[in-house]
């Protein structure tokens, strides 16, 4: 008997893969002038069964967003697999404007302020994507931004909250953690707040712009310290990265920037570290 058409190839085998996925968006920008750390960019990874393989599948990979020039920092882009979409990271807060609120994202961005910070895993996904912004206790310091495991440090007194930690991940075949959130800048000469594991980009000290979030881990970027002008530091891009049986083979197509690793184990690996485009399988 003839095999289904789009369900059996030729030779009886089932015309699906099974792709594993890590999807981590862009992180948020840290806030200029005492800012907030960026927000992480949302993450997660899991596995879809049953792809088709007459099927081409979207792939973009978010930017990071841009530092606060003096005040509020740009959320990330989202990062997206198939059906699968990563939020951007929360841009962080800024005194200067008066824009002591920050953004919320994938993680949110962290706050000047002891009433609102950027909240984590929005929109809600399960598992979560992120986690919440740190505040500021005295509307000075900024409050780090959220990581994929863990909040971001309140800001105690002037210092900056350090950025929430990222999650380790071994899909690329050796353990990479992504994610972390920015560390918050520091009112006069207290210590700023530290970028969380995961590429979070460090706070900045007084007249001192915040460090950018790493590329292709989805930190987000360091707060600007106090002075001006002071600038947040960008969230770093995101990453997919694809995990799939080693009998198959992968199409990036145009507008994507990726590799494919030699096979290991039963598998191959496909790394996509840049820009919006198509994915297939034969």
């Amino acid at each position: 008997m003839t095999p289904m058409l789009g369900i059996m190839s030729s030779a009886g085998y089932p015309r699906t893969i099974n792709v594993e996925y890590l999807v981590v968006a862009g992180g948020g920008g840290g806030g200029g002038y005492d800012g907030g750390g960026g927000g992480a960019g949302g993450y997660r990874t899991s596995t879809l069964t049953g792809l088709s393989l007459i099927t081409n599948y979207t792939v973009t990979v978010g930017a990071g967003g841009a530092g606060g020039v003096g005040g509020l920092g740009t959320s990330g882009s989202n990062s997206v697999f198939s059906t699968i979409t990563s939020t951007g990271g929360g841009g962080g807060s800024s005194l200067g404007g008066g824009n002591p609120n920050s953004y919320s994202g994938g993680s949110g961005g962290g706050s000047n302020t002891s009433v609102v910070s950027g909240l984590g895993n929005t929109p809600s996904t399960s598992p979560s994507q992120g986690n919440n912004g740190g505040f500021a206790s005295t509307n000075n310091g900024g409050g780090g931004g959220g990581g994929a495991s863990a909040v971001g440090g309140n800001s105690a007194g002037n210092n900056g909250g350090n950025g929430g930690a990222g999650t380790s991940n071994s899909i690329s075949g050796s353990a990479v953690t992504y994610a972390g959130g920015g560390g918050g800048g520091c009112n006069g000469g207290s210590p700023a707040g530290t970028g969380g594991a995961g590429g979070g980009g460090a706070g900045a000290l007084n007249n001192v712009n915040g460090t950018a979030g790493t590329a292709n881990t989805g930190g987000g970027g360091g707060g600007g310290g106090s002075g001006s002008p002071t600038n947040g530091g960008a969230g770093g891009s995101g990453i997919v990265i694809l995990k799939y049986a080693d009998t198959k083979t992968i199409t990036i197509g145009a507008g994507l920037t990726g590799s494919t690793a030699a096979p290991s184990g039963g598998f191959k690996v496909s790394t996509i570290t840049a820009g919006t485009g198509n994915v297939s399988w034969t």
